[in-house]
């Protein structure tokens, strides 16, 4: 049942609820953006190559992507404060386990465990907000708050990622979640009052399970292939796991009465494109972002506190620019937002593809800060679309759906830039031609992408008119939250 407004009606109820909130999604940002500035440190002091910076990165955005439709599901069945709480445990408990995590396959068992709490927690988040603020009005002021946090975790990260390892090494990056962890499991179970969705549809497990299954076996043949040979036995049997498991999903879904993914929803022509084009952002931003510190490290020769400070400009770009995005796209159109920001942040890729070991940083941050203002004109104008191409009913559906099509890009593009690094350098090429090649890929597929999505949403975007108010579900659901829980996107 929903909280009635009594419940949120008092000041500190008010402040204790937006804080345990808004305090538990900006742990899960911050240590999305954190990870990356530890990966030079990873590398070194646990004697990994790419293949294993790419595990512990690709470890938790695989287990996020495909789990966070189940999560909300689960916060609407069983309790959104249960499932919050119980998040919050298992991401803090998986910090711990990286944070002491003696070899590679340790840490990367810790990200798994991370993954899978996040995938809880940021969902059931959002949904007690939405669910304790009926009044539209206080609705969109704390949606707007736990936002800001959202953003406020990922301009941290880097920075606080380079201070800590600089000065304790990586293991202090997960070790900071510990307190954060602990006063929210305390002040969460004291303050926080149970909602539920008494309409919340079954859990599709076959279809989370195959899910999961299908694109982690061709996660595994990307990110090995380099390694171990693209023509190997395991590799060839990674991939063709892979296709049959994802087939085997597909399956499973068209015959469910409730299924995870909705097949008929992808009829809408408009929710096609967005969800395609949201795999490509995915892809580019978080395949390239991989290796930004890697870049300033390993190429330029900064400190990993300097290198974080230097990546800042992205997540900079992207903070100051998402809150206009959506109205930006209200006021001019889905098509011509989404296109210019695709194309800004692939020229922005591109020209990070031509920056050299003597490269003066004058002339790099502007293009990272080009990168991280071009896709954030596209993230929320995305997503926009996707819900505007389906009816009320399925908004928080079609919300989460993009988000997870952002997530399962983002795990592909770790894998597949990573091995086109890997692949440059086994033919002889150095590590800096290497990250030239990932980046121009990265932003021609990204450019290649705003001309087929202008082409495409010329003809089928709904007027500007009707985008200014994207239809959202009559009853507030966890499912909502997955389009704002980015572990999401970086």
């Amino acid at each position: 049942m929903p909280a009635s407004p009594a419940s949120v009606g008092s000041g500190p109820s008010r402040t204790v609820l937006l804080t345990v909130t808004c305090l538990g999604q900006f742990m899960v940002l911050l240590d999305n953006t954190i990870v990356g500035a530890a990966l030079p440190d990873m590398q070194d002091r646990l004697h990994t190559q790419l293949t294993g910076l790419q595990w512990i990165v690709d470890a938790y955005v695989l287990l996020v992507a495909m789990l966070l439709l189940s999560g909300g599901v689960f916060a609407d069945r069983f309790g959104r404060k249960r499932v919050y709480l119980t998040g919050v445990a298992v991401f803090t408990a998986a910090s711990v386990v990286c944070s002491l995590a003696p070899s590679v396959g340790w840490l990367v068992a810790g990200r798994v465990l991370q993954g899978i709490g996040a995938a809880a927690l940021s969902p059931a988040s959002l949904a007690l907000l939405i669910a304790a603020c009926p009044v539209p009005r206080e609705r969109i002021k704390a949606i707007g708050l736990w936002a800001g946090f959202s953003g406020l975790g990922m301009a941290v990260g880097p920075v606080a990622g380079g201070v800590l390892t600089d000065v304790f090494g990586w293991s202090a990056i997960f070790l900071v979640n510990l307190p954060i962890g602990v006063v929210l499991l305390v002040a969460g179970a004291r303050s926080l009052e149970e909602t539920r969705n008494p309409n919340a549809p079954a859990i599709d497990v076959p279809g989370t399970v195959l899910s999961v299954l299908g694109v982690g076996a061709l996660t595994y043949g990307l990110i090995e292939g380099g390694a171990r040979g693209w023509t190997t036995p395991v590799i060839l049997g990674s991939f063709t796991a892979g296709v049959i498991l994802l087939a085997a999903f597909l399956a499973v879904e068209a015959r469910r009465s409730a299924p995870m993914l909705p097949l008929p929803l992808f009829r809408q022509r408009l929710f096609t494109v967005s969800n395609t084009a949201m795999v490509v952002v995915g892809f580019a931003f978080m395949g390239s972002s991989f290796f930004f510190s890697q870049f300033f490290v390993y190429v330029q020769g900064s400190s990993i506190l300097r290198a974080g400070l230097q990546t800042l400009p992205v997540s900079l770009g992207m903070v100051i620019v998402s809150p206009y995005a959506g109205r930006l796209a209200a006021r001019y159109g889905f098509r011509i937002v989404v296109t210019t920001g695709l194309a800004l942040a692939g020229l922005g890729l591109l020209a990070l593809g031509t920056v050299h070991a003597d490269t003066g940083y004058a002339n790099v941050w502007w293009r990272l800060g080009v990168v991280g203002t071009g896709f954030a004109l596209t993230l929320s104008p995305l997503t926009g679309a996707a819900i505007q191409a389906v009816s009320p009913q399925e908004g928080g559906l079609a919300s989460g759906i993009s988000s997870t099509t952002r997530q399962i890009g983002a795990v592909l593009g770790v894998a597949v830039l990573g091995a086109v690094v890997r692949t440059r350098q086994t033919g002889g090429a150095s590590f800096e031609t290497g990250l030239n090649s990932a980046f121009l890929a990265a932003g021609a597929v990204t450019l290649a992408t705003a001309v087929f999505t202008g082409l495409w949403l010329t003809r089928s975007e709904p007027a500007p008119e009707a985008s200014a108010a994207p239809r959202r579900p009559a009853v507030p659901s966890a499912v909502t939250a997955s389009n704002e829980a980015s572990g999401n996107s970086r």
